[in-house]
């Protein structure tokens, strides 16, 4: 039996007439005025009673089809099908904090598909703070493009043009990489996983900045390698702690935020850059220079691998901080040898890398706008910075080092920091209390906050309570 579902298309409304014949056959299905296994009319036929092109049926079956609506079968048409129960998330339960707080709970909490309030211990910028409209003016204009381009697979070594920026983009920083020296990666998360994975083997040791960010303990733990913190200072890394770390457990790596630290957001001294590199050679470790809050420093900072040439210092970037978390490109920069091994580890792992994500991360950059972005991004760190740590001392608790640059402010806040982020959990915050950011894990009064956050009333209301 053919049903001939009966509505009336809206030529004036401004909604396309495919749209409005999907929306009309699906609400006459969930309404079950069209029972299941019932057959649709034709699309000749359809298209003559409702007076639109064949062209419009088509589509509007297709979709039908690809919503569950309907089902094709060869030779005899389209047909209801038979709609199962939706599925409907449970309502989300009160926030309850584990009996340990670790890395995991921190990363399942700020990726819950129910969001939480204000998040003071992110590790990115309010989308507000972004440049959205760059972004999706880049992908409009890409799906302007031959389409050709966006079926493929993308070069393992990363988007061509997207590198030859890269390059014009290092130089600015006294950092001469070629193109056949960079290999795009997703985020600099892939970037460190791929350097661990082809440079160590199970049982290796890594150092890193103590604290420092707490993603990748988790990783190196799974490839079997030994992780040792190495004190951060003011002014980069306690050299007399690395030397002795160094000479005690032969590290193949040591990964360091030279630039705007996460945590901290304190910057390597010139000084102590030129021993960590005179270290690294005296010990034989690759140093890995993790740079993704480059572009939020207003300029004038020490990289090691500008000074190292690129002979004994990886050194990584990306955009999720400053451009989009979203679009997820990241880059590697290494000696031809290096890049190459990477690129080939990489193409074995995925082949490659999204080359619809370098594509628009390379026609922001190439068209300029970035730069402004940047300067408005930079001004209102600025500005919320020090609000916010004028606010954190009325509290009784103490940024120390106090930053000029950057998006955290590493916070004694003079209780454990673990109880505190479970009772802002119970109030629907998320915050990064310091044992996280540690290898020992050990329990810590200090945490990370997100300078951009602190403005939050609800924010400000919670860490006022605390105190009392």
């Amino acid at each position: 039996m053919t049903n001939t579902p009966s509505f009336t298309l809206a030529r004036d409304s401004g909604e396309p007439l495919c749209d409005q014949i999907v929306r009309s056959v699906a609400l006459r299905v969930d309404a079950r005025l069209l029972h299941a296994g019932a057959r649709m009319p034709s699309i000749r036929r359809f298209a003559a009673s409702h007076g639109v092109s064949p062209f419009t049926v088509v589509a509007s079956y297709d979709r039908l089809v690809a919503q569950g609506y309907l089902e094709s079968r060869r030779g005899a048409g389209f047909f209801v099908r038979q709609r199962q129960p939706q599925q409907l998330l449970p309502a989300p339960a009160a926030a309850v904090p584990p009996a340990t707080l670790d890395v995991a709970w921190l990363v399942r909490s700020m990726f819950k598909q129910a969001p939480l309030g204000p998040t003071p211990g992110s590790g990115v910028l309010p989308s507000g703070w972004l440049d959205g409209a760059a972004v999706s003016n880049a992908l409009r204009e890409l799906s302007r493009q031959n389409s050709d381009s966006l079926l493929n697979y993308g070069a393992p070594q990363g988007f061509l043009p997207l590198r030859q920026q890269l390059q014009r983009k290092l130089a600015a920083l006294e950092i001469e990489a070629a193109p056949d020296q960079l290999v795009s990666t997703h985020g600099v998360t892939q970037a460190i996983d791929l350097v661990a994975r082809e440079f160590c083997q199970p049982g290796d040791t890594v150092l890193v900045d103590d604290p420092a960010w707490f993603l990748m303990f988790g990783s190196f733990a799974a490839h079997g390698l030994k992780v040792f913190g190495v004190p951060r200072l003011a002014d980069g890394p306690d050299l007399t702690q690395l030397d002795q770390l160094a000479a005690l457990h032969r590290p193949r790596l040591f990964i360091v935020n030279s630039v705007l630290h996460n945590p901290s957001s304190t910057s390597i001294s010139a000084a102590k850059a030129l021993q960590v590199l005179r270290l690294a050679e005296q010990h034989d470790f690759l140093v890995v220079e993790d740079d993704i809050y480059c572009d939020l420093h207003p300029g004038g900072a020490t990289r090691l691998a500008a000074l190292d040439g690129l002979r004994r210092v990886i050194y990584l970037g990306g955009f999720s901080k400053s451009m989009a978390a979203n679009l997820r490109v990241g880059f590697v920069a290494a000696s031809r040898e290096r890049a190459q091994r990477l690129a080939d580890r990489k193409m074995l792992a995925t082949l490659s890398t999204g080359d619809i994500g370098e594509r628009v991360v390379y026609k922001i950059l190439a068209e300029g706008h970035y730069r402004k972005h940047l300067d408005r991004v930079r001004a209102r760190l600025d500005a919320a910075r020090a609000p916010a740590l004028r606010l954190l001392e009325s509290l009784g608790m103490r940024a120390d080092p106090a930053p000029a640059a950057g998006m955290f402010l590493w916070v004694d806040a003079g209780c454990d920091t673990n109880l505190l982020a479970a009772r802002a959990l119970q109030q629907g915050l998320l915050l990064a209390p310091g044992s996280l950011f540690s290898p020992s894990q050990q329990p810590s009064t200090r945490m990370r906050l997100n300078v951009a956050a602190l403005h939050d009333p609800e924010v400000r209301r919670f860490l006022d309570t605390c105190q009392r």
